[in-house]
This record gives structure tokens, sequence and C-alpha cells, in this order.
């Protein structure tokens, strides 16, 4: 016996139905922190509300559940068929959302608006007391949250991470942390030792905004992002959303007197946007037309800012426009001035805006502090001096204020519990990706040089994009590039770019 083909049509159509109204849920996000007016937050928090206890609604029908366990019972898709891969993922997907009661989604939409501007607020004003109400309540829910999934062992953790990274926990996170910890502090510590400082005072001159804007704009459509298809605003925090077939949105924040924030952040989110427009509009609604993971779709935005962005053969493209754009600022400025510049490595206070090879001890800091707040180690009231204490430890550095502290993100304010691991996963699948996208098309760099962003794009586009959720994080790894993920290809890199910089 086979499940009637009208079985898995009707499943589909139901996630494509949930997905749509995602999407108007995503449209009411986005407006939220860029446009909405002050007065509007807690008319925002309920329409929120509102939805998202309309999607869990319609996400956890019963006869989604029926539809599901017809096509297990009597599937005849193959293992690796789109068709399967949709059933999986669906299936987990629905297993989460129904342990969840309709209140506690609702409420967790809720806070996460209010407690969003609270944040920004407090963020301006350098008080944390005045988010901390909002960050209590919010930990209180991810608790709960997690409790309602379930877990194994005793790491509730793994609940929340398990949403953004599926099928891995904790443990595996700091199976990969370790070595590529120790290997980090070690290459840090050599290029402290160097005595070579560039000069970074290039980079803090006058960049008028809108110049900015224009150069950061002709980068990110250069690289591959469609305006036609997509925007760009300003955020508190720069972010990207893709709603949907035609229509992604990107953020930016900019200061002019701090070149790489906007436009290494624009290339970043622009990095994210790529994969957004590279999903399959065939399949948008299933998962088979929805990123991998996060750790994925970093891979993607730390590949165009990073391995693209800040290398020597970008510049070789890129410096002379710049200094077109920006006479005052570059006239006098070196291109090997300016790359070494931009490639600068020492700790700073700002996770978004570290070098390659700090950044991921920033991620390490906050997985470590985001796991002892969900199983109470950490009292959310201690987080501040806990926070500096560990900074200290990690980078030598004192955090100057709490707007260069625990305030300066904002995932925990939007309840994003468990996306941050995800950020040094990126940088570990991208390095793989990077090498395999290098043995098939041959010299990356040259290319890149020539300003040719299209074969990188495209390859990008086969093998990562178009794939949707057919595999696993891990297993997409090992499909594309035939190794297992490790912090290896990543530290390679580094070492290799940062030895030639530093003299090692």
């Amino acid at each position: 016996m086979h499940a009637s083909p009208q079985a898995y049509e009707e499943l589909v159509t139901r996630l494509k139905k949930t997905a749509l109204l995602s999407s108007c849920s995503a449209v009411l996000g986005w407006d939220e922190q860029t446009y909405l007016p002050p007065a509007g937050t807690e008319l925002r928090a309920n329409q929120l509300a509102l939805m998202a206890g309309m999607i869990h609604e319609q996400a956890t029908n019963p006869e989604i559940g029926n539809l599901l366990q017809e096509l297990e019972d009597k599937s005849e898709f193959g293992d690796d068929s789109f068709e399967q891969a949709n059933i999986r993922e669906a299936r987990h997907e629905y297993d989460r959302a129904t342990k969840l009661p309709r209140r506690l989604v609702e409420e967790l939409s809720k806070v996460a608006t209010l407690s969003h501007h609270a944040w920004v607020d407090a963020r301006k004003k350098n008080q944390f007391q005045d988010f901390l109400p909002w960050l209590e309540q919010m930990i209180d829910l991810k608790r709960e949250q997690a409790s309602a999934i379930g877990y194994q062992g005793n790491q509730a953790y793994d609940a929340l991470l398990d949403e953004y990274e599926p099928g891995t926990t904790s443990e595996m996170i700091e199976q990969a942390f370790v070595p590529l910890r120790n290997e980090l502090v070690a290459l840090v510590s050599a290029i402290k030792d160097s005595g070579i400082t560039p000069d970074i005072s290039i980079l803090t001159r006058k960049y008028p905004v809108e110049k900015q804007r224009e150069f950061s704009i002709s980068a990110a459509e250069k690289i591959g992002f469609d305006f036609n298809a997509g925007r760009l605003d300003i955020a508190a925090h720069p972010f990207c959303s893709g709603f949907g077939p035609g229509d992604c949105r990107l953020t930016t924040r900019y200061d002019e007197h701090h070149f790489p924030g906007a436009f290494f952040g624009t290339l970043h989110e622009a990095g994210h946007g790529i994969y957004e427009q590279g999903l399959s509009q065939e399949h948008f609604g299933t998962p088979v037309g929805s990123f991998t993971s996060l750790g994925i779709h970093e891979s993607q935005s730390r590949m165009w800012e990073n391995l693209v962005g800040r290398s020597r053969a970008f510049w070789d493209h890129f410096f002379q426009p710049a200094q077109t754009l920006f006479p005052t600022a570059l006239a006098d400025v070196k291109q090997e001035e300016f790359y070494r510049a931009i490639n600068d490595v020492r700790p700073s206070f700002i996770r978004v805006e570290a070098d390659e090879v700090t950044y991921n001890l920033h991620i390490m800091l906050r997985f470590e502090l985001e796991k002892a707040l969900i199983s109470g180690d950490l009292k959310p009231a201690d987080l501040e001096a806990v926070w500096n204490e560990k900074f200290s430890e990690y980078f030598g550095l004192t955090p100057d204020s709490s707007a260069n502290g625990c305030l300066q993100d904002v995932h925990w304010s939007a309840g994003l519990i468990g996306y941050f691991p995800t950020y040094a996963l990126g940088n570990m699948y991208a390095a793989h990706f990077f090498n395999a996208a290098e043995k098939d098309l041959g010299d990356l760099s040259a290319l890149i040089a020539k300003g040719e962003f299209t074969p990188l794009k495209e390859w990008l586009n086969q093998n990562i994009h178009s794939q949707g959720k057919l595999y696993r994080a891990n297993r997409l790894v090992e499909v594309v590039t035939g190794e297992t993920l490790s912090h290896e290809p990543l530290i390679d890199q580094l070492q290799n770019k940062y030895s030639e910089l530093y003299n090692l």
C-alpha cells in the first residue's frame, strides 16, 4: 500500500499556507525595527502576538499530524528526495510546535516586541537595570519553552539550540569550540607579540553617510544581491529578513567616523540576502524551499563579509572606487595600508565589528553565558557583572559601558537564545565551502580581483541555496565538500592570511 498522492499534495498546501502567514508576520517584525513610531510599540506587540497564535494554530492542526503519519507509514519516496526531506522536516517542526501551548507562543511574541524596544532604549542610555525586568521575563519564558519541548539529559539549552541548528546539542558545540578556542588564543597571542600595529585611524576619518550607503549598495549589488527583489534600510542592529520570493530586506547602521561598521555589515547582510534570494521559489513554504540551518545561513554571510570582502583581491577591485568616493579620507592612503587596517587584529568590545580572529571568542563568551542563564546557574541580575568579568578573562578588556558590554546584541531581547553558536559554526562551514568552491572554480582570488563574483555566487546557488533542507547541516557539508565538519579549514585560512600580515 502506498500513501495517496493527495496526501503529500495536501501536506504541501498546508505548509505553504502557514509560510505565507509567517511571511506576513515577518513584514510586521521588519517594520517594527525600521519605521514603527515609538508610540506604536504596544499595538505592534499585540498584532504580532495575534499573528503568532494564528500561525501556531495552523502549524499544529491535527490534520497535519494525520497526513504525516500516512506519509511516513506508506511513503514511496527515496531517502534523498525533496519529498522525503519535506516529510522529515515537517515532522520535526510539527512535533516541536505541538508541544507548545498557544498561550506561550503568543506571550513569547508579545514580550519579544516590548523587550526589543526596552533594549533599544536601555542601550541608548547605557542602563542595564532598565532592561533587566524584560530579560528576567524572557529567560523565564524560554525556560518554560525548553521544558515544554523537552530535552535529553540535564541541558535545557539543547531544546532551544535545536530550533536554529536542528540535531545539534550543546555537547557537540563544546567539542567543536574547544580546539577552535585553543588555536585562536595561540594565534591572537602570536599576533600581539609580532609588534606590528596597523594604522586603524584611517578607518575613523570622516566617511559621509550618504557616500557610505552608495558604496555599500554598489558592493552588495556587485557580489550578487538583487535590489529589484530587495532593499537596504537602517536599524539599531543589522539584520536580514527574507519574506519570500521577490522580497528580501537588509538593514545596517552608519557611523560617519567608522567605515567598517556599515560596509562590512552590509556585505554580511547581503550574504544572508543572496542565500534567501537563492532558495527555490518553486518550493517556497516547504522545508526544501527554506534555509538549512542558521549555521549554514551564517556561513554565507561570513563568507561574503570576510573570505571575500576582507581579502586583498576584493580591494584590488574596490579600492580605487573607494578612493574616488571618499577623497578626503583616502586620498593619501595606500591600498596596502587600507588592507592592513581592515584586517587589524586586536581585542575589542563590539562583536559585529570584531576582526576575523577574535570574533569567535565573542561567540564562545555568549554561548557560555546564555547556557548559564537557562540552567539557572546565572541570575539575570548578575549578568552584567559576570559579563564584564568573563570579558576581561577572554579579551583582557573590561567594558566601559552597558552598550559596549551585555547590551550590545539584540538577541536576548528578542528571545533568540540558542542562536549565538551558529555564528561560529557558520565560520567553520564557510571555510569548508570556500575551499570546495575553489577546487571547482579555480583561483577565486584571481576572479575576485577582476570583479567577477558571479561564478562563486552561482556555485553557492547550486550547491547550498537550492538544496534547502534536503540535508541537515553536517550532512550538507559532507555532500558538498566530502569532509566532516572541522575547525581545521578555518584555522588554516586564518593562519595563512595573518601569518603574511604579521610576519608570523
